[in-house]
């Protein structure tokens, strides 16, 4: 697996490239857009650019694997006495939020990778307050 490069020589990068192999169908490099916001959190996380990575491994060797960013964030979560959180949660809550913001299901599908709408939609949350404003929305 190659490494995905956040920082460059100017500091946090506006896109980030997902190379096929690190892809969960491995079949299609991608790039990304980071939000300005995440970006200037992670620029003020990175502010003198010397780490080379922004989330170092044990003992400054390498980066931290994911394995252990998800234990990190499931630990904090229990003490927080926060459910139903996982990194997996986010990018479903991400994808479902653009959708809830009107943004094109098409849109959505290249941002994040899905290769159906089928499969897309699969990730979206409908809630029963979405479905009283569809029918709302609905002109007598």
């Amino acid at each position: 697996m190659q490494k995905l490069t956040v920082t460059g020589s100017n500091g946090v990068r506006g896109v980030l490239v997902l190379r096929s192999v690190n892809t969960k169908g491995k079949q299609d490099t991608r790039e990304i857009q980071v939000h300005p916001r995440l970006r200037e959190y992670l620029e003020e996380y990175n502010p003198n650019r010397r780490k080379e990575f922004l989330f170092p491994g044990r003992h400054g060797l390498g980066h931290i694997h994911k394995v252990s960013a998800d234990k990190i964030l499931r630990d904090t979560c229990v003490r927080l006495g926060i459910e139903g959180v996982s990194t997996h949660s986010f990018r479903r809550t991400a994808l479902t939020r653009m959708s809830d913001a009107g943004i094109p299901l098409r849109h959505i599908q290249e941002i994040s990778g899905h290769r159906t709408l089928a499969a897309l939609e699969r990730y979206l949350g409908v809630t029963e307050k979405q479905k009283q404003n569809a029918i709302s929305a609905l002109d007598f």
